[in-house]
């Protein structure tokens, strides 16, 4: 099967400027990213979405990654992630893939291992998608929300926040590491989660996303 892994990195980072190229462990920020789609088995091709020039300077260090320069609508602050996804599968229209996998270079921690165990999970499941996922820290069904009259409620009903943790379901948060589907699914509806989504559990440690300074060290 053909797919192409997508990197969205945006040069306007909020918390650390510039962000996706700054120094972690002695390599940009990206490069991590880059690293792991280019090691995997399964990945056939890499590109690198951006709006900066100087992020893709960093990028073409690597002879296999393909750079896209991103225009400024699609690299704002309430951008979307699934627009930059077309965008670049798109750009590649004399080409056909089977699988779309987005990276986000804010998860260095997530390895070729990572990318290889998520394809063969979703080759035997036969699911058209799979997000990668970790443990809560807070169950969400133990939480309150704040009614039209300004009294607490539960956010699910107002017994669960009291109730024993081991009686709650499982539930997990995307990590932000992996996202796959199938590239027809997703030009349907535009969406990275299907009716047919599994996940790729990680431990916490691995589950690191950079947002800011504190995560960074």
């Amino acid at each position: 099967m053909k797919v192409l892994a997508i990197i969205p990195a945006r040069g306007g980072s909020k918390g650390i400027p510039m962000k996706n190229i700054i120094n972690f462990r002695g390599k940009p920020l990206i490069q991590w990213t880059i690293e792991a789609a280019l090691q995997s088995k399964y990945i056939t091709e890499t590109i690198v979405s951006s709006d900066s020039n100087e992020i893709l300077e960093v990028a073409k260090k690597n002879k296999d990654v393909l750079l896209l320069k991103r225009p400024n609508y699609l690299a704002e602050d309430s951008t979307r992630t699934e627009p930059v996804l077309k965008h670049a599968i798109t750009s590649l229209q004399n080409k056909k893939y089977d699988y779309i996998i987005l990276l986000q270079p804010t998860s260095p921690l997530r390895d070729s291992k990572d990318i290889d165990a998520s394809f063969k999970k979703i080759e035997k499941q036969n699911a058209d998608s799979l997000i990668s996922v970790c443990s809560v820290e807070h169950h969400p069904y133990k939480t309150f929300k704040l009614d039209e009259n300004g009294f607490l409620k539960g956010i699910i009903n107002n017994d669960f926040p009291f109730s024993p943790r081991q009686i709650l379901p499982d539930t997990y948060r995307a990590n932000g590491a992996i996202y796959i589907i199938k590239t027809k699914k997703f030009l349907e509806k535009e969406l990275l989660i299907t009716d047919n989504t599994i996940d790729y559990q990680m431990s916490k440690q691995k589950s690191l996303d950079i947002d800011t300074k504190e995560d960074l060290i």
